[in-house]
């Protein structure tokens, strides 16, 4: 922000000094040039003026060198007075011999011995005059007695005008560094409580403790949001230590009475006759729905709290830990469970967030599939193709987990994670809070969980989150494009 606003000053002045500075500059070497201009015609015209008299009273050869000199000591120049023929009169400066005879056949001369005054200016390329010479004739215009020729040294006006321009630069340059000097300490001025702001916001959001910034420091508009900002801040504190306090609350007051609540259920069994068994038995399940629903509750509250930053995880590792974990269970129930893992790398996920996303969906499959049936882990890199070899974009990891179950239909899948939703007909036992948190999981790692039909006819569930590799890392012999997969349980069955 201070680089820009010092550009933006810095930007402004220069262009108003431009627009100051080059018009004065030119109307200073205008002006210059038309003073020596009319200063050398005054002095051609005296010069001529008094040759017309001393001619008249018959002492040029006695009067005119005197004066000549004199007219070229006093412009510093060169002035040369001839007659009628064009024969020099008088000089201020020894003439060539063959520049004696051309005096009549110059240009200035000869105009000025037909009774017209000339001016040959010829100016230098920012205006300042380079070259000066003047002509006017002696006596009446009408018919002339002779002329005056009058040439001025420019060195010393057009080292004015150049002087003039450097003093106009330098004074631009001192303005531009008084303004980069105030405009600097005027930026950080008013982008100080900004970045107090931004510091506080990156703060806030990492998860650290709410500081107050000070609203004593900068423009008006800076310190009224700097209040709204401690305000908004400070309410927000106060929700999450509201929220804190409750999850950790109801983790332990829901907890308690609800393992009581089983325990005495169970203990019911004995008393229970037999007719009533089913009702004692639907009531456990109920109880224990009820748990797992408080679990995956206080689950959402801890991830909605904590604010994770994703870190590299190991998914073929965690696919093959969960695959081991849950393979008796599937056994017990005579369902296949299969993972394919391929060289797919590790991903970036928040902690722990994996082992809750298989979980949820490798007991949901468990639930939804039939005896005899197959669930399938699959692991399957998304890679851009092999012509993008330096793309930037971000390489994806699909996790797939397919079922052989009824599946849902389309208008089910869009409703599958909405929170407390269940399909109709589904299993007893679930919460509908299992797949509302995959999804929240797998959007805090920066990735996405999407519902398809499986081929099989069940449900295919896909968690995709970001691959933790460079974009130009090579992932195997086979270059961006994945390695194929490998079967790490036993075939499917046929």
């Amino acid at each position: 922000m201070t680089r820009r606003l010092l550009l933006s000053y810095l930007s402004l002045a220069a262009l108003v000094l431009l627009c100051l500075e080059i018009p004065l500059g030119f109307v200073y070497s205008r002006g210059e040039r038309e003073r020596v201009v009319n200063a050398a015609k005054d002095e051609a015209e005296s010069v001529s003026a008094y040759a017309a008299l001393s001619l008249a009273a018959g002492r040029a050869e006695r009067d005119l060198p005197a004066r000549v000199a004199h007219c070229a000591r006093r412009i510093g120049g060169k002035v040369v007075i001839v007659d009628a023929s064009g024969a020099a009169l008088a000089t201020s400066h020894p003439l060539d011999v063959g520049m004696t005879g051309r005096l009549a056949a110059r240009p200035g001369i000869a105009a000025a011995l037909r009774g017209t005054s000339t001016v040959d200016v010829r100016t230098s390329t920012i205006g300042g005059v380079e070259y000066l010479s003047v002509a006017a004739p002696v006596g009446q215009e009408a018919r002339p007695v002779g002329a005056v020729w009058l040439t001025v040294p420019t060195r010393t006006v057009h080292e004015r005008v150049h002087h003039v321009w450097l003093l106009l630069a330098l004074g631009g340059a001192a303005v531009l560094t008084a303004v980069a000097v105030l405009g600097f300490a005027f930026a950080r001025w008013a982008g100080r409580p900004i970045r107090e702001l931004e510091q506080a916001t990156h703060d806030l959001a990492d998860g650290g403790r709410f500081a107050p910034v000070t609203i004593t420091k900068g423009p008006p508009e800076v310190r009224s949001l700097a209040a709204a900002f401690n305000h908004t801040a400070a309410r927000l504190a106060h929700l999450l230590a509201s929220q804190r306090a409750f999850a950790g609350e109801a983790s332990h007051q829901l907890k308690t009475p609800l393992a009581a609540l089983r325990l005495r259920l169970e203990n019911l069994e004995p008393d229970v006759a037999a007719r009533a068994r089913g009702s004692l038995t639907a009531a456990v399940t109920e109880t224990d729905r009820l748990a797992r629903m408080v679990e995956h509750l206080l689950a959402m509250a801890r991830l909605e709290e904590h604010a994770a930053i994703p870190a590299t995880v190991d998914l073929g590792a965690v696919c093959a830990e969960r695959h081991r974990t849950w393979q008796p269970l599937f056994a017990r129930e005579d369902v296949s469970l299969v993972l394919f893992a391929g060289s797919v790398g590790p991903v970036l996920a928040v902690p722990g967030a994996v082992e809750q996303i298989m979980d949820n969906l490798l007991s949901n499959a468990l639930r939804a599939s039939p005896a005899g049936s197959t669930v399938t882990i699959e692991l399957r890199l998304q890679a851009p193709s092999r012509r993008a070899l330096r793309d930037s974009r971000p390489r994806w990891v699909d996790l797939h987990v397919t079922d052989e179950g009824p599946g849902m239909t389309e208008e089910q899948r869009a409703r599958a994670f909405d929170r407390f939703w269940r399909a109709p007909g589904a299993p007893k036992g679930g919460t509908g809070l299992g797949l509302a948190l995959v999804q929240r999981l797998a959007h805090a790692s920066g990735g996405e969980a999407t519902l398809h039909a499986a081929a099989t006819g069940g449900l295919d569930v896909v968690i995709r989150l970001p691959s933790a590799r460079p974009p130009g890392e090579v992932p195997g012999p086979g270059g961006d494009r994945p390695r194929r997969p490998r079967r790490e349980a036993p075939a499917l069955p046929a």
